[in-house]
């Protein structure tokens, strides 16, 4: 009987588990295809190329309210156009316990000539 008990303790611990892990948030997304960015003339002319890092808060209607630069690409022009543009884009919320919400979502935009 002592056996069966901590059977049953162990199963109800990886069941509490597994709940936690369907209640973790996901973060927001978008899809690049549908958000153009403008490349910035000047950086254009001076064949500037990086990849900027930036987290944008994202409201669970998808639309962004704050954003923050995380990594520079190394260049200010494209910085500053890479969070006024992705900033515009329509994001597909995030969602907390499987409910859309406000979340954070990190992205790496590459910026590159042809």
């Amino acid at each position: 009987m002592k056996n069966l008990t901590v059977k049953l303790i162990a199963a109800m611990t990886l069941a509490t588990a597994a709940g936690a892990t369907f209640a973790a948030e996901v973060p927001a997304t978008f899809d690049p295809k549908k958000c153009a960015v403008e490349y910035p003339k000047a950086s254009l002319m001076n064949e500037e190329q990086g990849t900027t890092s930036a987290s944008f808060l994202v409201s669970a209607d998808g639309t962004v309210t704050e954003s923050k630069l995380d990594k520079s690409s190394g260049f200010k022009n494209l910085d500053k156009a890479a969070l006024k543009g992705l900033s515009a884009c329509k994001f597909k919320p995030g969602t907390k316990d499987g409910a859309p919400a406000q979340t954070w979502a990190k992205v790496d935009y590459a910026w590159k000539l042809d």
